[in-house]
This record gives structure tokens, C-alpha cells and sequence, in this order.
């Protein structure tokens, strides 16, 4: 199992992705995650977006996973005591909330400092806690939208068309960077001995994750020198960065645009006739526009298999590699080996495939140790942790209060 993050306490107050994947992270890096819930309500993604067995979406199965639920109302005096002596023993706080909700609970940033100083509070929503929009509720799509990833037209029917592009995950985007913050942030609190706040925004993250074309578009005016860029419109007409029909009717994406690949991939295939001449030009390739080449290039990688071509690729040092459909991802040998697809068995929703770890940890194989939990399974467990007994357990259940 990984243990990078053993020994880190993080509370967890968060529904759906963008809280629930950063709490998620930092359990998959080995920290003892614990979710506050409702009692009664909890995360209402255990029956969102359909449901394996009652309470167990695909959706709760991945991203509350290697966590401890406990329920507990904020709103009650009692709720707030248990959670501030938890709070005591806390590295992280993870805020999946919009704008000041865990504030007005009287668990906000502020009431946290008093009780622990060092605390690092990360909050991680759709658009950030900061800024006009700070206080709209999100879903996936908005933020993407809100940082010019899904270009919309108007229709000639009337009606709003999607023209190309990608919102890209902004939930997961969002968790992933506010985590790293986090993370960078118990070094900054060993060396300092101070906390922070992170204020962790979906659509900053898309944004982030979409620089490329960002920096493009913003700086276009002042590029001096075009060689080797491709065209304006994208390289969809590519003839050296295109994705190509195999023999058994699989694709692969091949990128020959540096000379040293196109000309390994021309010996490769005995077409020296194919040639770069390299007179005049920059380091890339593109061969835009090139219709011919293109349909040379189709017919050359209809002659043989995705694995016969894969292969070409290690021996020859070329780089181009396939294109699966998600139906595909179960049978890669590459995939496999890097068990980058993980298979558990689920206390209750029985068999459940999902994503591992992406940046293995050698000899700390990833592992599921926590399965998502049912809301309030570990309730008792961390009360007792906590000192309280049996009596005192009977009580607060009896008064709702767990």
C-alpha cells in the first residue's frame, strides 16, 4: 500500500466531486481520511448518476474510497464540540463546499484557527471561494464554460451546438491541484510551523490544464517566427500528427513530426523515397494540409496490426501509440503491467473496476484499504478513538447528533 501520507489526520466536509476527489487523493497517498456527514443525508452521491447495489454509485465507489465516515450535525453544539476535539488532532481540512457554507456551520477558517492554529484548510469548489462568482453553485460543465473550453454557436435551427473543444474534468482538475497544495503545504508547515488556506477553483484548474492553447491565442500577436508551429486551425489536417487506420480496423495515433521520427519511420518501413529534406526548415513537421501524404500514410498503416505496429514503434524508436476505446483498456498489456486499472470486491457492491494510483510508488503497491463507506459506518469507531464511551455514544445517537 502507499504510506507517503501515513500518519496524516485530514476531516473531510464535502458532497460530490470537487471535495470528495481531494479527500480522495490524499487517502490514496495513505492518509487517515475521515468524511464529516449529515446523519440522515450524508453525500447524496451514494445514489446519484445510478447505483450497483441501493446507496453504492459507481461514483461514491471511486471517489470516497480509503476514507471513514462519520456523521455528525454541525448545526448542534454537541456536533460542533466532537468536531473541534477532531479538529485538534487534524493535519488537512478538506472544504467541498461553495463559498462560506462550513462559516456558517461555525466550522469556517476563522473558528479553525482558534482551535488550531497550524491547520491547513483547503477548499475546493467550482469556482473558488473568492471573486463575484464565488457564491454560485456548480456543475462540471460551468467550469470548463467559464474559461472558454466549450466554444457555443448558434444554429440555424435556433437551437446552441457545442462548436469542438473540451470542459476538460474540472471537479477532478481542481481536486488534483488543491491536494498538491496541500500537500506542498504540511512541508511549508514543518519549516514554519504555520498553516494556510487554499482556496482551490475547478475552473482555474481547467484553464491551467488548457495553457497551451491559452498562451497560444493570448500571445499570438507577438510570435516573430511560425516555423514549426502548426496550423491556425489545429491539427486536424495533419498528415504527420494524424491518427491512422491499422489492418485490424484499431487506430493509432502517430506523431512523426520531428525529423528523427519521420525519417526512422521512412527505413522502418522502406520508403526512403519518403524522406524529409531538412534544408530551410525548423525542428517539426506537421506536413499540414498534406492530402496526398495523408492518403499514403493510411494505405502504409493498413498493411499491418496495432500490435505488429506497436512494435515497430519500441524497435525503431518512433513515436506513435494506439487509440483505444475505453472498452479496449482491459485487454492493453501496457495498462496491465502498470496496474493503472484497479479490481476490487466491495463489502456490498460486490466486483468494481476503477483507476488506480497515476504516479506508482515503488514497492508501495496501490491499494484500496477502506472501501467506500456506508454513511456513518465508522461513527462508533472514531467516537471511541476520541475517548467517548459507550453511554456517551448511546446519548448522542439518541439525540441525533451522530
Amino acid at each position: 500500500m502507499i504510506e507517503l501520507l501515513r500518519g496524516v489526520r485530514v476531516l473531510e466536509c464535502a458532497v460530490l466531486f470537487n471535495g470528495d476527489q481531494t479527500g480522495r487523493l490524499l487517502g490514496d497517498l495513505g492518509a487517515d481520511v475521515i468524511k464529516v456527514e449529515a446523519p440522515g443525508v450524508g453525500d447524496y452521491l451514494r445514489n446519484f448518476l445510478g447505483q450497483i447495489t441501493p446507496n453504492n454509485s459507481p461514483a461514491h465507489l471511486y471517489v470516497n474510497r480509503n476514507k471513514r465516515s462519520l456523521t455528525l450535525d454541525l448545526r448542534s453544539e454537541d456536533g460542533r464540540e466532537i468536531f473541534f476535539d477532531l479538529l485538534r488532532e487534524t493535519d488537512i481540512f478538506v472544504d467541498g463546499f461553495a463559498a462560506d457554507a462550513c462559516k456558517k456551520l461555525g466550522v469556517g477558517y476563522e473558528a479553525q484557527k482558534e482551535v488550531k492554529p497550524d491547520i491547513i484548510y483547503c477548499q475546493c469548489s467550482g469556482y473558488g471561494a473568492e471573486g463575484p462568482y464565488a457564491a454560485i453553485p456548480t456543475h462540471g460543465a460551468m467550469m470548463g464554460a467559464l474559461v472558454g473550453s466549450t466554444p457555443i454557436e448558434m444554429g440555424s435551427d435556433g437551437m446552441t451546438y457545442q462548436k469542438g473543444g473540451d470542459s476538460g474534468d474540472g471537479t477532478t482538475l481542481g481536486a488534483t491541484n488543491t491536494a498538491l497544495t496541500a500537500v506542498a503545504a504540511l512541508s511549508y508547515r514543518d519549516r514554519t510551523g504555520k498553516g494556510v488556506y487554499i482556496d482551490g477553483a475547478g475552473s482555474d484548474s481547467v484553464l491551467s490544464s488548457q495553457w497551451y492553447g491559452a498562451t497560444y491565442r493570448w500571445n499570438n500577436d507577438r510570435i516573430t517566427d511560425r516555423r514549426g508551429m502548426s496550423r491556425a486551425g489545429g491539427n486536424s489536417d495533419s498528415a504527420k500528427y494524424q491518427f491512422y487506420e491499422t489492418e485490424d480496423e484499431k487506430f493509432i495515433l502517430f506523431c512523426g513530426i520531428e525529423h528523427k521520427f519521420w525519417d526512422a519511420f521512412c527505413r522502418a518501413v522502406g520508403r526512403t523515397d519518403l524522406l524529409s529534406a531538412k534544408d530551410g526548415q525548423g525542428p517539426v513537421d506537421f506536413a499540414g494540409g498534406d492530402i496526398e501524404l495523408r492518403r499514403e500514410l493510411q494505405s502504409i498503416f493498413h498493411t499491418r496490426t496495432l500490435a505488429e505496429w506497436i512494435q515497430v514503434a519500441i524497435e525503431h524508436d518512433i513515436a506513435m501509440g494506439p487509440s483505444h476505446s475505453l472498452e479496449d483498456l482491459r485487454e492493453d498489456p501496457h495498462l496491465l503491467a502498470r496496474e493503472i486499472l484497479h479490481e476490487e470486491d466491495h463489502p456490498q457492491a460486490g466486483a468494481f473496476t476503477s483507476v488506480g494510483w497515476p504516479a506508482p510508488v515503488r514497492d508501495q503497491p496501490f491499494e484500496v484499504q477502506l472501501p467506500a463507506p456506508a454513511l456513518g459506518e465508522h461513527t462508533g469507531e472514531i467516537l471511541t478513538e476520541l475517548g467517548c464511551s459507550e453511554d456517551r455514544i448511546h446519548d448522542l445517537r439518541e439525540r441525533k447528533v451522530v
